[in-house]
């Protein structure tokens, strides 16, 4: 019978190929990594996912999401379940009343559904011990504590444009860029507010 190994995301950083990222999980009760090679607009679902920014108009990911909550069809959890030469397969576990089934996935829409159903992150062992690295093996350069951090995908320093706004302008000023799906311009509100509410 195969093992499986529960992961958690770590931290999404940009890849070698252009307009990719890689992300990077942990397992839970060790201290393995394995990386996954995923595009720019999965990196951006579950980036915002993650820093709790909602779009004003549902993304691919939050539509798929949705359509199975409107069905009452519940992702249990996701795994993956394959590797062949060095691409990733994944599996969906879903749940509508007493049924069960399973279907097959890309492993960066995998991830990207369950931060979104906030369901766990499975690995094959086998796998594991193929594609992982250790703090003490040769692996991929990254930010070991960081969760995620939106420089990571290009976004603008936040800059002292914001200097003359209040919090309330702010506030505002933040809505209206996730209703224009400005991403970007969030990100610096966003940043800004946090950093006048936990000033060093």
């Amino acid at each position: 019978m195969s093992q499986q190994v529960e992961l958690v995301i770590k931290t999404i950083v940009p890849a070698h190929s252009h307009g990719a990222y890689t992300l990077v999980l942990g397992e839970i009760n060790g201290e393995r990594k394995l990386p996954v090679l995923i595009g720019a607009f999965e990196a951006q679902a579950i980036a915002m996912e993650l820093e709790g920014m909602k779009p004003s108009r549902p993304l691919t990911h939050d539509l798929f999401a949705q359509a199975l909550s409107e069905f009452h069809v519940v992702l249990k959890e996701v795994c993956i379940s394959k590797l062949e030469e060095g691409i990733y397969y994944s599996t969906l576990s879903l749940q509508s009343g007493e049924k069960f089934s399973q279907l097959d996935s890309r492993t960066s829409d995998a991830i990207a559904l369950a931060t979104k159903f906030k369901c766990p992150i499975f690995v094959e062992e086998s796998i594991l011990r193929e594609a992982g690295y250790s703090d003490d093996s040769q692996g991929p350069e990254v930010e070991e504590e960081l969760v995620f951090d939106e420089s990571d995908l290009d976004l603008p320093e936040s800059s002292d444009q914001w200097a003359d706004f209040d919090m309330e302008d702010l506030e505002q000023q933040l809505n209206e860029a996730i209703q224009d799906e400005d991403y970007t311009r969030a990100a610096q509100i966003r940043d800004e507010i946090t950093r006048r509410n936990n000033p060093s």
